[in-house]
């Protein structure tokens, strides 16, 4: 048998290039196509099954959060009906469960007399101002373990974050266009040295501190001499999700913040802030 064109066998080859094997090439073309189509459309039905179900998914809720309690006196309370309410809330409290409470003192305290004052009691933080007459000065919190130890080492840190604060504010002065915003700033620096100048002498500012005890250990630590008001807060279940805004020493009649009407560098600081 002969390959040539002519012959048998030629011709079914020439068909064979000419009509079959174009169609099969096609064909094996589209089934490409289509294998990579469907390739294609199982990624992409895939892909939006995981994001479906992620996108469903119940993610675990914590509902502690934006629920901060409150533990103090509100502005426009009087102090009495505060006092009033913080011990009949005391007197309440079944027995043998320790709970969360805030003290405030009777006076501003140097960090020495704390131990003995808060003595038997664990202390979590203490809260601090510098008693300026007529001056607005910042509440601080201190975190404490060892009150003899930690609410000295605190002040130290407050006064020299004061002094950075004062250094900026009397840099902002310098350079201020404005006179009378040199002069907020002037003002403004002369109050924060004042305020650190207290807390490094380990000043009288201490006026209030939050423990932890039983009813029972709270009752015993109101009767005590030096502390004004015991506020039992049960509702607190984690301190660092709590504001507690105690009274202050010289608050007798309605709650509200200190007067404010004194120029900084005019301002003179009281026995218990400068001695």
């Amino acid at each position: 048998m002969s390959g040539e064109p002519g012959s048998g066998v030629g011709r079914w080859a020439a068909v064979l290039r000419g009509r079959v094997l174009p169609r099969l090439g096609r064909g094996a073309r589209r089934l490409s196509r289509s294998w990579t189509a469907l390739v294609t459309l199982v990624l992409v039905v895939g892909l939006v099954v995981v994001a479906y179900r992620a996108g469903t998914r119940t993610a675990p809720v914590d509902y502690t959060v934006g629920n901060v309690p409150r533990v103090g006196p509100v502005d426009g309370q009087q102090v009495d009906a505060y006092r009033s309410d913080a011990s009949g809330e005391l007197g309440g409290l079944p027995a043998g469960t320790a709970v969360w409470a805030l003290v405030g003192l009777a006076e501003y305290q140097r960090p020495a007399a704390l131990p003995t004052l808060l003595s038997g009691y664990s202390v979590s933080r203490v809260v601090a101002r510098v008693p300026l007459p007529d001056v607005q000065t910042q509440l601080v919190t201190l975190v404490v373990d060892r009150l003899a130890v930690d609410v000295p080492a605190g002040m130290q840190r407050t006064a020299a974050a004061k002094e950075q604060e004062a250094s900026t504010a009397e840099s902002a002065a310098a350079s201020a266009d404005d006179a009378e915003l040199a002069r907020v700033h002037t003002a403004g620096a002369a109050l924060e040295r004042r305020e650190a100048a207290a807390y490094r002498e380990l000043c009288a500012c201490v006026y209030a501190a939050v423990v932890r005890a039983t009813p029972e250990q709270l009752r015993a630590l109101a009767e005590r001499p030096g502390i004004r008001v015991v506020d039992p807060a049960p509702e607190v279940s984690r301190l660092d999700r709590a504001t507690f805004v105690p009274l202050l020493p010289e608050q007798s009649g309605t709650v509200g913040p200190p007067s404010d009407t004194a120029v900084g560098p005019s301002a003179t600081p009281s026995p218990s802030a400068a001695g």
